[in-house]
């Protein structure tokens, strides 16, 4: 009787492995060891400082690592060899300040680098861009210049202009952290539909509850360290370090989870 083999589990789109970065004499990442499964969401929490930005930035190339490696796709990105610019074509980024050219529309936002950096027509870029803006809900702001637009809406088109060079991860750095409180919601729930449409992300976050909710895999920075890591039933359900069980009590109390 023959047996079919089970299927290898799927190699992850990014791999981080003893990863150390310092500022000066000042240690931000130490060591640190993450795998992000395709189709997944990751979630960096922790207290401010304790090295989720950095270690978005040296993910996407934006920061250089003092040692360790990091591969996408296979592929170490961190190999002197390899081609930053091409790494970066492959990984969508959007960080707390919305970074839209005030001189463009959104369209002409969104499409600048599908053009410029991934060869599209301009009608194919703006077909793809409007179709995109539709589906998230901006299709009627598409001729809008940034300053006509909410803060909320000026970071879901940041996010829609992240997606439109179809990403192979996407990195999210406290997108929520520059927004009013009432306009949070808005775009968690943009983000909510980003997972469900299958994109892989790493999102670094204060927004607990969205966490614990949108995450697959949960991990606790704490000075540069990933402390602890899990489901989110594992970390905020039944955390191991006493370090996390005393960020958590506090985030508790201020009635953020």
């Amino acid at each position: 009787m023959s047996v079919t083999p089970a299927p290898e589990a799927a190699s992850p789109v990014l791999r981080m492995e003893a990863v150390r970065k310092s500022f000066g004499a000042s240690p931000v990442l130490r060591d640190v060891d993450l795998e992000v499964a395709p189709h997944t969401v990751t979630a960096l929490i922790g207290a401010s400082g304790s090295g989720k930005s950095t270690l978005l930035r040296c993910a996407n190339l934006l920061e250089e690592i003092d040692d360790g490696a990091i591969w996408l796709e296979g592929e170490e990105i961190t190999d002197p060899r390899a081609d930053a610019d091409a790494v970066r074509r492959r990984i969508g980024v959007v960080f707390q300040a919305y970074n839209l050219f005030p001189h463009l529309t959104v369209l002409q936002n969104i499409t600048l680098a599908p053009r410029r950096v991934h060869g599209l027509s301009r009608p194919r870029a703006e077909a793809e861009a409007r179709e995109l803006l539709e589906r998230l809900g901006l299709g009627a702001k598409a001729d809008e210049y940034p300053d006509r637009l909410s803060g909320g809406q000026q970071q879901r088109a940041a996010i829609v202009r992240a997606l439109a060079v179809r990403p192979r991860l996407l990195l999210l750095d406290e997108v929520t952290a520059a927004l009013d409180p009432e306009l949070v919601g808005e775009v968690l729930g943009l983000v909510r539909e980003v997972k469900e449409d299958g994109m892989t992300m790493v999102i670094a976050t204060h927004e607990m509850a969205f966490a614990r909710e949108v995450a697959d895999q949960v991990c606790f920075l704490d000075a540069g360290v990933v402390l602890e890591r899990g489901t989110p039933e594992e970390v905020f359900g039944a955390p191991r370090q006493e370090r996390t069980q005393r960020f958590l009590r506090r985030i508790v109390e201020a009635g953020r989870l």
